[in-house]
């Protein structure tokens, strides 16, 4: 099945390929745009900026002497960043391969940091915050996007009753894991907290995702790419085909019935700031 081989995104060509990536962050990153406080001269630490849809943005909506760290392990990413900068002639993007959490900048050097979809992909969320709260100057803001808890509920309703009508019974606890691991703006809140940052706001949405049925959800690029390797964990590995047979038929059968395949993504803009007294 075609849908269930890997991508590999550390590839060279990925970072020249792909636009899917964009597609899906720019409705989290224009949220976080609208949201965002907007100041010339100000020093911006852009948190998983991937290939820098926000700190483009950001580097030439604040004016040529504002200043955008984009930080991103993401190698393939940040050199296709620097493309692009270089191509726009953006001066004042300043890209760092690295993980926020080892960044080293000096401490209270930060007016503003953003993170769009970037704590989905943290390995250490706190020590990643810790690290933001220590660059970041007394009274900075911190603006962060995700997506939250009952994200895709409609695709999980189907695996659910796939893996039950299959039998597999310990997989569901697997799949309920998985399903938890999704943060919520308390979850957010309470991680921010920790990590000594003050809770401001959290302006939340939802928007959907649409296929024609899930033939079409499963072979898209972005989902394979983004959820399909996850999803394929779930399953007992000796029965990977047969499941995912299974839940495309289910799918397609939930499509035909409505028209289409729609799926619910939910999501916020959360606010924080650094005490401006410590």
């Amino acid at each position: 099945m075609k849908y269930l081989e890997p991508i590999d995104h550390q590839s060279p060509e990925f970072g020249e390929l792909y636009d899917e990536l964009p597609l899906w962050s720019a409705r989290f990153g224009l949220m976080l745009l609208d949201q965002v406080e907007l100041r010339p001269g100000i020093t911006i630490l852009d948190v998983g900026a991937g290939t820098g849809f926000l700190s483009v943005e950001l580097a030439q909506r604040c004016g040529a002497e504002a200043k955008v760290i984009a930080v991103d392990p993401w190698a393939a990413a940040i050199k296709r960043l620097e493309r692009k900068t270089d191509y726009l002639g953006i001066q004042n993007v300043r890209t760092v391969v690295d993980d926020v959490a080892a960044i080293d900048l000096p401490e209270a050097s930060v007016d503003l940091i953003v993170s769009n979809l970037g704590i989905n992909n943290f390995d250490n969320p706190e020590a990643a915050l810790r690290s933001c709260f220590r660059v970041a100057k007394p009274g900075a803001g911190m603006y962060l996007t995700t997506n939250l808890v009952g994200h895709m509920s409609e695709f999980y309703e189907a695996y659910r009753s796939v893996l039950a009508e299959l039998g597999f019974r310990e997989q569901l606890a697997a799949l309920d894991e998985h399903v938890s691991r999704r943060a919520s703006v308390d979850s957010v809140r309470a991680l921010l907290e920790r990590s000594g940052f003050k809770f401001s706001e959290a302006v939340a949405w939802s928007f959907r995702e649409r296929f024609v049925d899930g033939s079409a959800l499963l072979r898209h690029y972005f989902i394979r790419l983004g959820f399909v390797s996850a999803w394929k964990a779930i399953a007992p590995q000796w029965a990977i085909e047969a499941t995912f047979a299974a839940l495309e038929r289910r799918l397609n059968a939930i499509a035909a019935q409505r028209g289409e395949l729609s799926l619910t993504i939910p999501a916020a803009c959360i606010q924080a700031r650094k005490p401006a007294c410590e």
